[in-house]
């Protein structure tokens, strides 16, 4: 599938072709909600979205799963290599090539993929976040500007600024439902996602945090205080969906998709009673499927009434109608 996919996108060039499928292995193994919703989109699409989700995945590992070369300086590197290849309009890296080609394909600016590197180097530093606005500046380079990044690659049937704002905010919620369900994994990296300020409305602060990272449960106080962020993480939502009827409509049933399995997230935390410092938060394989499954049977029922529709005519002699019956001329 992942040939035919190029192969509708284009793309030619062992080498180049490579880097694509590198990357749609790495959307495929680590982004397995994203991974899902890109079967709803035209195969020609695909290979573009991989190379975005895949590279983002590689840069985060870099930061989050560190090995014999410092983070630091790994990033480093590959921040000075993205800028020169992104120049130049091509690259020989296994990874990078797929995404300057799609960046060059589809006319992506520039700054989003630095903006995207920005925020990667605070994780190096920066380990929690005393306000809501403080955390806004992670969050716009490490989520927001990824929605901005795949608006090109979706097209809008609406006025572009307007879809851009809500591509942002879809981008938003998405992080903010990723810090939740990563509560516990983040604070044994040593990072907090939630304002601390907001935390301490509800009496919390990060050692009581992880304290019940410690103990494998929440008490009162933090599951207050969770439940404080999921209703503020689905405003974000509601801010973001009506953003979808201004996408181009081929690309509706993918971003719909993707926001109901990240919706149903939060609905998993909270049938947990909020309990995100003992396990990680996931939906079902079941339930996941019960949602992608009719959307690409419908996806693929429309692609393939499009084909008929754009398939030519049969001529006809003269004399002849286009179903090849006797001319009602005759008598």
């Amino acid at each position: 599938m992942s040939r035919a996919e190029l192969d509708a996108a284009g793309i030619r060039g062992a080498a180049l072709r490579n880097s694509y499928a590198r990357c749609r292995l790495l959307n495929a193994r680590f982004g397995r909600t994203y991974f899902l919703a890109t079967r709803l989109l035209r195969p020609d699409q695909r290979p573009a979205v991989h190379a975005l989700y895949g590279f983002a995945r590689w840069v985060d590992d870099i930061v989050d799963e560190p090995g014999t070369v410092d983070p630091t300086v790994r990033l480093r590197e590959v921040s000075g290599r993205v800028a020169a290849d992104l120049a130049a309009g091509r690259s020989g890296h296994p990874i990078l090539a797929a995404v300057v080609d799609t960046v060059a394909r589809y006319r992506i600016d520039h700054h989003l993929i630095t903006d995207f590197l920005f925020s990667m180097r605070m994780d190096l530093t920066v380990t929690e976040y005393p306000s809501a606005a403080d955390l806004a500046v992670y969050v716009r380079g490490s989520a927001e500007v990824i929605g901005l990044q795949l608006l090109p690659i979706f097209g809008t049937a609406g006025p572009r600024e307007e879809a851009a704002r809500h591509a942002a905010a879809l981008g938003e919620a998405f992080q903010l439902t990723n810090f939740l369900r990563d509560v516990g994994e983040d604070l044994d990296r040593g990072r907090l996602y939630l304002p601390l300020d907001e935390l301490a409305a509800f009496g919390v602060d990060r050692e009581r945090l992880d304290e019940c990272r410690r103990l494998g449960r929440s008490d009162r106080r933090v599951r207050q205080a969770l439940a404080h962020f999921i209703a503020r993480n689905r405003a974000v939502y509601r801010r973001a969906l009506p953003g979808i009827p201004l996408l181009a409509p081929d690309a509706r049933p993918c971003v719909t998709t993707a926001a109901v399995l990240y919706q149903g997230i939060l609905d998993e935390i909270e049938d947990a009673d909020v309990d995100v410092l003992r396990d990680r938060a996931i939906v079902p394989r079941g339930r996941r499927l019960a949602v992608v499954a009719p959307a690409v049977l419908h996806s693929m029922t429309r692609g393939l009434r499009s084909a008929t529709a754009r398939r030519p005519r049969r001529r006809t002699e003269p004399g002849r109608s286009g179903t090849d019956s006797p001319s009602r001329g005759r008598s």
